[in-house]
């Protein structure tokens, strides 16, 4: 009798074992894009089919095929990677990340290159490193006499910090790319307590044209955004 209780319960064992493996397997598939940090890869022109094969990072599409406009969405937090063999790069880890397709071609990426509402010094870091990236890959800052380069500066804080204003600046890759970027204080009802900052990226085909704008900053903004100090570089270095 005792030699078959012992039977059972090592059956038993071997079965909880069996159980917690596989169910640590199915966790390992489900957490799998958080441990590799998974990665939307498109370029502007370029297919749907050309951004699934480069991706780490499922993706969900709504009217693929369609011969007009068609989009989607990661189905996880994904960073994004620009590829282009002189203007690419990289963002942080993105939870807003939408793709527009027409003729089942990538023309449009909107996103916010974050996944939660970020203190002001994170905010900030996010920011001046895309910055930084366009600046060492030859994207050229442009309408800046309405809308300067952000930088992380006590002046700068200050203005977004009002929660009325944001602080945008606009990029320009050659001919082939532009981009805009916003930094705006927001209200995150779990941190009521702390300033919070969302970040919105928009890159596409040129679509302002800066060369035929003269001033766009009286147009832009009734209160106006700091200005850089008379003789500093263009692109903004990296905060050390």
């Amino acid at each position: 009798m005792s030699l078959r209780l012992r039977q059972i319960s090592r059956r038993r064992w071997v079965w909880m074992i069996v159980c917690v493996a596989a169910a640590l397997a199915a966790l390992r598939q489900l957490m799998q894009p958080l441990w590799n940090d998974p990665v939307i890869t498109l370029r502007i022109g370029e297919t749907y089919e050309y951004m699934e094969a480069h991706s780490t990072a499922p993706f969900s599409v709504w009217d693929r095929g369609s011969k007009t406009v068609s989009g989607g969405i990661p189905k996880t937090d994904a960073r994004l990677r620009f590829v282009d063999p002189q203007y690419g790069f990289e963002t942080p880890l993105a939870r807003f990340f939408t793709v527009t397709f027409v003729n089942n071609l990538t023309v449009s990426i909107r996103m916010s290159p974050q996944i939660e509402p970020l203190l002001i010094e994170d905010a900030m870091k996010v920011v001046t490193d895309l910055q930084s990236q366009w600046c060492a890959k030859g994207w050229k800052p442009m309408g800046t006499q309405g809308d300067p380069t952000i930088t992380d500066t006590p002046d700068w804080r200050a203005y977004v910090r009002q929660g009325v204003l944001s602080g945008r600046s606009f990029w320009q890759a050659g001919d082939k790319y532009q981009a805009m970027l916003i930094l705006g204080r927001f209200r995150d009802s779990r941190h009521l307590d702390q300033e919070r900052y969302l970040i919105t990226l928009a890159v596409a085909k040129p679509w302002i044209p800066f060369d035929e704008i003269e001033d766009r900053r009286l147009e832009s903004h009734h209160f106006l955004p700091p200005l850089p100090e008379k003789g500093a570089i263009p692109c903004p270095s990296q905060p050390s």
